[in-house]
């Protein structure tokens, strides 16, 4: 191996690392002039780092023929298949699950447990790690054979400092640092971020919102945030907070929320209110009351019109993110999101009332095709894209 990259300065191996991370995150492969404008780096920055790159056998590059018959042919570096395991962690309000994947995305072992996440921030952490252990445990693998860690939370995570900020969501989080907290725990280095900015890279990759370049994914569950996806890349904000839709004023609400406000969207449609107004409506004998699944009650008219009204709420202020963002499609995830086409048909209604007619006709609403599952295979998906360079 020549020594310009087997012994690379602190700087050089920055950039290679940056110029990886940027070709994993691009479906179908990247050009180098395009590696320029979303890296700014130097030319010769991205000649040298490139060159590393197809070196150690990371990227590979693929001639493109331009369809004119003349000219060179482009060329588009994308990822070398990779080999190894990856772990994705997802915690949730309530629960924190852990699943072991191959580089490809296949689940090899996936485990779940129920904790106050919220309020119990130490024994979440020690549940992830024990979790995990259990995980390898399963596949016969050790810690030391991934290649890969990601997570997310459920809460704002300052992007700067890497710290929970918000004293209202994850009370018992407020200044911890999760990745290092979990990294201590595994023995590992581990990314993490929103959780649904997760659920947004899951059904990126692996769901609904395969080929989508634009689009918005909402996880709706205790709480309300949104996953934002522009131009093939996951916008955060300056902090990192972008995204959270939950705490949108609705007008003539009072609801109080968690963040100190009345009339907030969370404190309205979340998962806890509407589970909240089904207790009180008589569902078909085979729909069980006592403990609604959302999926198996959504057949029965009354449930389904309860529904249909939480996502017309919903759906108003996503007429206003179309206006703002005019993304492709509005991914429908989290536990709400389960109860399936009254959500649409509720969205749908109010973005076709209140969006501006060209963004509301060319955006599409679904539901997320992985189900409970996007933030996990988010957290795999973000693991595999942020695989380390070896030094």
């Amino acid at each position: 191996m020549p020594e310009s990259y087997a012994d690379p300065s602190p700087r050089r191996q920055r950039s290679r690392q940056q110029l990886l991370n940027a070709i994993r995150a691009q479906n179908g492969g990247i050009t180098r002039s395009e590696l320029s404008r979303v890296t700014g780096l130097s030319r010769s920055a991205i000649a040298e780092g490139v060159q590393d790159l197809l070196a150690e056998r990371l990227v590979t590059e693929h001639r493109m023929e331009s369809g004119l018959g003349r000219g060179r042919p482009s060329a588009v570096l994308v990822p070398a298949a990779a080999r190894g395991e990856v772990a994705g962690i997802d915690f949730g309000h309530s629960h924190v699950s852990v699943a072991v994947a191959q580089s490809s995305g296949r689940v090899l072992a996936e485990h779940r447990r129920t904790i106050d996440v919220d309020h119990q921030a130490t024994g979440a952490l020690d549940t992830a790690a024990a979790l995990l252990a259990r995980c390898l445990a399963d596949a016969h693998l050790a810690a030391s054979d991934l290649i890969g860690l990601a997570a997310g939370i459920p809460g704002p995570l300052d992007m700067k400092t890497g710290l929970v900020r918000s004293p209202t969501i994850l009370s018992t989080w407020v200044d911890l640092d999760p990745a290092r907290e979990l990294s201590t725990r595994l023995g590992r280095p581990i990314q993490v971020g929103n959780d649904a900015n997760m659920g947004a890279l899951g059904e990126l990759r692996f769901g609904a919102a395969r080929g989508c370049r634009d689009f918005v994914y909402v996880k709706a569950s205790h709480g309300i945030g949104a996953g934002l996806v522009l131009n093939g890349d996951t916008y955060r904000g300056t902090l990192g907070i972008a995204g959270e839709i939950g705490h949108t004023q609705l007008p003539g609400a009072d609801n109080w929320c968690r963040c100190g406000n009345r009339g907030c969207l969370e404190a309205v449609v979340s998962i806890s209110e509407v589970k909240r107004q089904l207790t009180h409506i008589r569902l078909k004998p085979e729909a069980d009351a006592s403990d609604p699944s959302l999926m198996a009650i959504s057949s029965d008219p009354v449930a389904a019109r309860v529904i249909t009204g939480a996502g017309r709420t919903l759906g108003r202020v996503l007429a206003d993110v179309c206006n703002a963002l005019n993304p492709e499609a509005i991914i429908l995830g989290g536990e709400l999101g389960t109860a399936g086409a009254p959500l649409v048909l509720g969205v749908r209604e109010s973005i076709d009332r209140y969006a501006q007619p060209a963004a509301a006709q060319h955006v599409s609403v679904r539901c997320a095709q992985l189900g409970l599952r996007s933030e996990l295979m988010g957290a795999v998906a973000t693991a595999i894209q942020h695989q380390a360079i070896p030094v």
